[in-house]
């Protein structure tokens, strides 16, 4: 049978009564976990696995508990945006982007069209990647396995180019900003020599390194709400918000200006996903970097600009399509999430690999088409909860100020159990603010953060093959090119910054 019989088929399956039931309460729950601070799609996935067991004892088969669980990892994707949006604390890593353009926008009175833009920039993602993978997994899969640890090195130093346009036009604060982010990443135990680094005056806590989600929801969360409480001295207590069909049919039909943002994320955000270890979350980064770098109106973005908020959604969500490949196709997980999944598989007798496609295409298609059920369901779901999510911007900041800042301590305590956690992000959320005071922009910091881990073992494997040679970067066929144009983009913005000065200069001396 033919790939579109086969994919058929597999719908057919997945929208069984059982199915599509376990499909709606997935999305419903991923909603509800991913829009949570703290939680994320890998907790829900992982304090749910038991519950498949059940599932799996009720149905006789591994499809249907895989359908649940992919479910909860497409809910959550959407649900991250929600309360990115309308609080400005990231639900998970992934949406951390979002916030940047969705936080200002709920702030001037938009938030149902972050929302709505948010939810459908989501569907054309996740639609996009599972329509490429359905067509072109084994080959994708072996794309995936020619990217090694200098092509991986030199993606995250693309993604590094796109930083320096997120602070602005201050070249050297969003440089220092850069710095600061991947100084914070290098805390914690040598990755080759296991030996202890920058754990400040010895304090244990610090071991373990500095946790992305403990600085996300610490600038965003806990800085977002004391820099609002400092601001409503001057009469900012609340946010107006429309809610009526009109105006979420009016969101609906503004989104086709955010197609450049949308086709960028769900291109970049799958090829992205596919890549062993890289994952939604430097996805959603570079491809909200690539767009604000393509854009008509750079300056728009951090200030409510509506491709801010579609690169990334449509990114997380097709990268997490596309993390599944890898690990469908290889064996190998293309985020924490699907690292849980497969372990899902492996205990319900499944082996992923090659041959899985081949052996046990009764698993693999239904699933399949239970990512283009659960996608609309999701979309769905997302639209008509939008009254419901804009109902907590209409709450007088008196009242929203302490739920954000219980849900941000809860949020990371529930993450880690760990109380040091929370005392640092209390700290780095007071840090943040101050930061702004003396207006360094964040977003490059934080974002350094998240590539920082991912780049250095990458870079120093690379350097320990090549006998610590940095040719090896500019030699091989796929990271040479990657390479240039990362350091032509790192380049131009700084041979800007100096022709300005010069330029300055020259007018002053006149």
């Amino acid at each position: 049978m033919d790939v579109l019989g086969l994919l058929f088929n597999g719908i057919l399956v997945a929208l069984e009564p059982m199915n599509l039931g376990l499909a709606l309460l997935g999305v419903v729950v991923g909603l509800f976990v991913g829009a949570m601070p703290g939680l994320g799609s890998v907790n829900g996935v992982a304090i749910l696995l038991p519950f498949t067991f059940v599932i799996q004892s009720m149905t006789g088969s591994a499809t249907a508990p895989m359908i649940f669980l992919a479910a909860i990892y497409y809910g959550a994707m959407y649900g991250g945006a929600i309360s990115s949006i309308t609080l400005g604390i990231p639900g998970a890593s992934t949406a951390v982007a979002t916030t940047f353009d969705g936080r200002p926008m709920a702030l001037k009175g938009k938030a149902h069209v972050a929302l709505v833009t948010a939810a459908l920039a989501s569907f054309v993602g996740g639609t996009f990647s599972t329509i490429i993978f359905s067509a072109f997994a084994p080959a994708l899969a072996s794309v995936a396995l020619d990217f090694g640890d200098p092509e991986i090195f030199a993606l995250m130093l693309l993604a590094f180019a796109t930083f320096v346009g997120l602070g602005g036009d201050d070249i050297p604060k969003t440089i220092f900003s850069i710095c600061i982010g991947l100084v914070l990443a290098t805390v914690g135990f040598d990755i080759i020599s296991g030996e202890p680094r920058l754990i400040f005056f010895e304090i244990t806590g610090f071991s373990h390194g500095i946790r992305f989600l403990v600085l996300a929801i610490g600038v965003y969360g806990i800085g977002e709400m004391i820099w609002t409480i400092n601001t409503a001295r001057y009469g900012s207590t609340m946010t107006k918000v429309d809610v009526s069909a009109k105006s979420i049919w009016s969101a609906i039909k503004e989104f086709k200006t955010a197609w450049r943002g949308t086709a960028i994320g769900s291109a970049l955000g799958f090829f992205v996903g596919i890549l062993p270890a890289a994952g939604a979350t430097p996805g959603a980064l570079m491809s909200y970097g690539v767009t604000k770098l393509v854009a008509k109106n750079p300056e728009e973005f951090g200030k409510g600009a509506i491709d801010g908020i579609a690169a990334p959604e449509a990114a997380n969500n097709s990268a997490s399509t596309g993390a599944m490949l890898p690990m469908m196709t290889l064996g190998i997980p293309g985020s924490p999430t699907t690292a849980v999944l497969l372990a899902g598989m492996v205990i319900w007798g499944l082996q992923p690999g090659p041959l899985l496609f081949v052996n046990q295409p009764d698993f693999v298609w239904p699933l399949i088409g239970s990512f283009y059920v659960s996608n609309v369901i999701a979309v769905l779901v997302n639209l008509a909860f939008i009254p419901v999510f804009l109902w907590m911007l209409r709450m007088p900041f008196t009242i929203l100020a302490p739920i954000i800042f219980v849900l941000s301590l809860v949020g990371i305590y529930a993450a880690y159990l760990d109380i040091f956690d929370v005392w640092l992000m209390v700290i780095v959320g007071v840090a943040a603010f101050f930061l702004r005071i003396l207006d360094y922009p964040l977003a490059p910091a934080v974002l350094a953060i998240v590539l920082g881990p991912i780049a250095e073992p990458k870079l120093r494997q690379s350097l320990l093959f090549s006998d610590g040679d940095f040719s090896i970067f500019f030699t091989r066929p796929i990271a040479g090119p990657i390479t240039v144009v990362a350091l032509i983009l790192i380049l131009l913005p700084l041979l800007k910054f100096i022709r300005d000065k010069f330029r300055a200069f020259k007018a002053k001396s006149a």
